[in-house]
Formats: structure tokens, sequence, C-alpha cells
């Protein structure tokens, strides 16, 4: 597996298989290059909406992860927490364009970068850096805004689409260096030994393989894989939690301090630490995650099949 950097066009990208592709990406970049902010979250917020209807499976999902999660609230808030959810998922669409196709001087009008004191202290002691993060809906832009202070390296599941792994890997190196396939561990452990910051996120339900049942939230035993010690072990690498909240006005570039003691060499109590932290940034906006996923459907012997 080789580091992805921006790929070269080919005429083979332009085969009419790809039509439909090249034919939403043009349409994404209309609607974000012409449209307000604003505007492109209102549109989002109603397609959101629209979804709800559409994919009812996917409701189903999002509604059960919430009651899995967060037993102490009432139905109601947890049924307006998944509305939100969804209108967040609309947004989420062009929020991916803006962070793919915007210029630098437009997505930092819109940006408030909070914590970048860390990160200088981390490249003043030659440190690499480990970027925690999670699977917030404005996933995309949380990269794309930090490599606007400093470009790192992102970690990801490439398309088996040529179209759209062109279109992901352009968009998501306009502000970075390149992209590691998330097997790559290997790539992973030489950006860090090199200094880099590494976009990395842990957060959801990759199977029993490397993996340790752990609470996140109210779910007591939550598969967590054990990759972000293994990672954060490398030499002179400090963990910094990184995470992209939607705010009323744009966004805030959250940047934490390094988690302390971390790792300490176990595995059980390095996956409650890093879900610790994931969870207190999922409790700042829980409508922002991504609660689609089947984040408990991994259990252990004996317990039953949560979905």
């Amino acid at each position: 597996m080789q580091d992805s950097r921006i790929p070269p066009f080919t005429l083979a990208l332009l085969h009419p298989r790809y039509a439909f592709n090249w034919l939403g990406l043009g349409l994404l970049w209309l609607l974000v290059t012409l449209l307000p902010w604003r505007l492109q979250m209102a549109l989002g917020r109603g397609l959101g909406r629209l979804s709800m209807r559409l994919l009812k499976s996917r409701v189903n999902i999002a509604r059960r992860n919430l009651e899995l999660a967060l037993p102490e609230q009432s139905e109601r808030e947890r049924e307006h927490t998944l509305k939100a959810n969804f209108e967040s998922v609309g947004c989420a669409i062009f929020e991916t364009g803006m962070a793919w196709f915007w210029p630098h001087w437009r997505m930092r009008a819109i940006t408030r970068m909070e914590g970048t004191e860390h990160v200088d202290a981390a490249v003043a002691k030659g440190q690499g850096m480990l970027l925690l993060s999670a699977h917030f809906l404005t996933l995309e832009l949380n990269a794309r805004q930090f490599g606007l202070y400093r470009p790192g390296v992102g970690v990801y599941r490439p398309n088996t689409n040529a179209v759209l792994e062109y279109a992901q890997v352009q968009g998501r190196c306009r502000s970075n260096k390149y992209l590691v396939d998330r097997l790559n561990i290997k790539g992973m452990l030489k950006a860090l030994r090199q200094g880099d910051a590494l976009w990395y996120a842990p957060d959801h339900d990759y199977g029993r393989h490397a993996s340790v049942f752990v609470p996140f939230f109210a779910v007591e035993q939550a598969a967590t894989i054990t990759g972000t010690a293994t990672l954060a072990r490398v030499k002179k690498t400090v963990t910094l939690p990184c995470f992209t909240l939607r705010e009323k006005d744009g966004y805030r570039l959250l940047i934490q301090p390094p988690i302390a003691n971390f790792p300490v060499g176990d595995d059980v109590t390095d996956a409650i630490t890093s879900n610790q932290v994931i969870e207190a940034a999922i409790r700042l906006a829980p409508e922002q995650y991504m609660w689609l996923h089947r984040r408990f459907k991994t259990t252990p012997e004996g317990v039953p099949y949560r979905y």
C-alpha cells in the first residue's frame, strides 16, 4: 500500500460510466462556489429532513444508537436530537464540497481556531502529532482546517470508484500533504516519526480484531480498537484531540491539550481514555456526530446483537 498523494488526471476518468459521478461533483462545486454559507446550511437542513423520509433504515440505526448511548435523555429529547442529527447530515454534503473546493481565504473566513499553541509546542519539541479525532459530520472540514495552520497527513479508506477516489484525494490534500490507507500501519508510523501531524479517528466499530470491550457513553462493552495507543507509543509523539464543531456563524477548530499519561501501556486502560476524550467532545454537539453507523454492532460472547 502506497501513500496517496494528489493523483494525475487521466483520460480514463472521462469514461461514460463515470458521467453521473462528474455530474454530481459538478453540481456540488457549483452550489458551494456560488451560494453563501448560510444558504448552504439552510438547504442542507432541508435536505437532511427529506433524507429522514427516504433513509428509514439509517433513521432506525441512529435512533437505536441514541437509545443505547444516551438513556438519560427522554424519548422526546432523543427524537429532537435525531431530527437535528439528520439536518446535520444534509449540511455535511455541502461541507464536504466546501472542504474539497473552497480556496484557503474563504475557508479561513469561517474558521475560528482554538488551541493552536499545542501544535506550536509540539513543533518546537520536534514531536509528531497524533490528532485524535472522531466521525463528526464535519470531519471533512476538520482535516482541511487543521491543514490551514499546519499541513498534516490523513488516514482514510480508498474509494473503489476511480472518479470519487480522484476527487477525495484531490480535495483532502488541498491543504494537507498526503493520505495513508487506514490499513497501512507502517505509513502511519512513518508519518509520526517524521514529525508530521497524523489525523486519526478510531471511534467506529471495526469488529473484534485488535479491539477491546470498554465503556463508550452508556454502553459498558463497546468494541474499541487499540490502534490509538499503538500509534501514540511512537517515540516523540504527542496525542492532541482535534475536532471541528459547527456554530451559528461558522466553525470552531478545537485542538485540545495533549492527553496526560497516555498511553500507559495497557490496552484496556488506554482504550478507555481515548473513548472518554471522544465522548466528551461528542457531548459538546451530539447532533453533529455520525450516529448513522452501527457503532455498537460487535458484542462480547453472551451479549445479544444490539440492532
